[in-house]
């Protein structure tokens, strides 16, 4: 897509310093734009690249401006100006566009007429697929699963019974959300099943990212409120409960009945055990072990940075001596105290 200077600064309500009818096809980094690529500065550590940059115009802050002299598009916040420019500019195609003839839908399921259904996508009795939703080949919507207005799922994406998925969501490929939760009894050793009998249920503009899997809750319904954005090949167990606004990278594992609040941030690879609670506003550093709940906002880590191979040795070895070298503290403490 291409645009003018002056399209994008209105579109994103922006100051435009500069040539107005300046034709822009595409966003670019400041090291790699050309002429006809808008780029933006957000950090003002890379501010030297304004410096060699070849690109037609910078989306910069205020304070950043007065040292770049090219066109530029002045705002509070370049990298939410960045991400809506994108938005602008997207050229990701649609997942399914009108109804394929090889989709099987069940006379029994509501379908949008200006739903878009994928080649070999099955819809089973009872679902609800609404208005403008894409739902891309190869997906498995089933029985009384509702899928909402404009909420777009790529190929291969698997909704089981009874799940409620909102609004403009987005849902990446290979992503299965209502499978059974991990719910099992031992009777002597042998393992008995506990039927799922809860679903899953998904607020407006979630996204969740591919390869993800969120399990149905075991009685009651695992929840995922507005505006959770959940990242790729993350595991998210039965009864967990995400509030607003929280986002979750990748590789991350929630295990069951957990409480996540609103607008917290967890970082990759981290690992939080089940039936806790987790307040409002809480960021967890990346390799996190999460093992009892979080009742005041801040930041959290328990991950350990790397190191040299060697010295990494060293400290696995002293940390295998803790308990002996504890035991001859107290021993020494002991002896001091003493002879006091």
């Amino acid at each position: 897509m291409t645009t003018t200077l002056a399209n994008i600064a209105q579109h994103l309500g922006a100051e435009l310093v500069g040539e107005q009818g300046l034709q822009i096809d595409g966003i670019q980094t400041l090291e790699k734009a050309g002429p006809k690529h808008i780029s933006f500065l957000a950090n003002k550590k890379y501010r030297s690249a304004l410096n060699t940059t070849q690109a037609g115009a910078v989306i910069l802050s205020a304070d950043d401006a007065e040292h770049y002299d090219g066109n530029k598009v002045i705002c509070a916040d370049p990298y939410v100006a960045y991400a809506k420019l994108a938005q602008l500019l997207d050229t990701t195609p649609e997942a399914a566009q009108g109804v394929h003839p090889s989709a099987v839908i069940s006379s029994e399921a509501t379908v949008s007429e200006s739903a878009n259904i994928g080649p070999f996508v099955v819809v089973e009795a009872g679902a609800h697929i609404g208005e403008h939703a894409q739902i891309g080949s190869h997906c498995f919507i089933g029985a009384n699963a509702r899928i909402g207005a404009g909420t777009k799922l790529w190929n291969n994406v698997t909704v089981y019974h009874e799940v409620n998925i909102g609004a403009q969501c987005l849902i990446q490929a290979n992503t299965v959300v209502g499978a059974d939760g991990f719910g099992y009894a031992n009777e002597q050793g042998q393992w008995v099943k506990i039927p799922q009998l809860g679903s899953v249920i998904i607020g407006d503009r979630v996204e969740i990212g591919a390869s993800t899997t969120i399990d149905r809750g075991a009685i009651d319904d695992t929840l995922i409120h507005d505006n959770v954005i959940i990242d790729n090949q993350c595991q998210i167990a039965h009864n967990v409960e995400i509030c607003e606004g929280t986002a979750i990278a990748g590789c991350t594992v929630v295990a069951g009945s957990t409480k996540i609040g609103r607008y917290c941030q967890i970082g990759g690879l981290s690992a939080i055990t089940g039936h806790v609670e987790i307040c409002d506003k809480v960021v967890l550093t990346g390799m996190n072990m999460v093992t009892s709940g979080i009742n005041e906002p801040g930041i959290y880590s328990s991950g350990v940075p790397h190191s040299k191979n060697k010295e990494w040795r060293r400290t696995i070895a002293h940390l295998r001596n803790i308990g002996d070298m504890h035991k001859r503290i107290k021993s020494i403490e002991a002896q001091l105290k003493s002879q006091e």
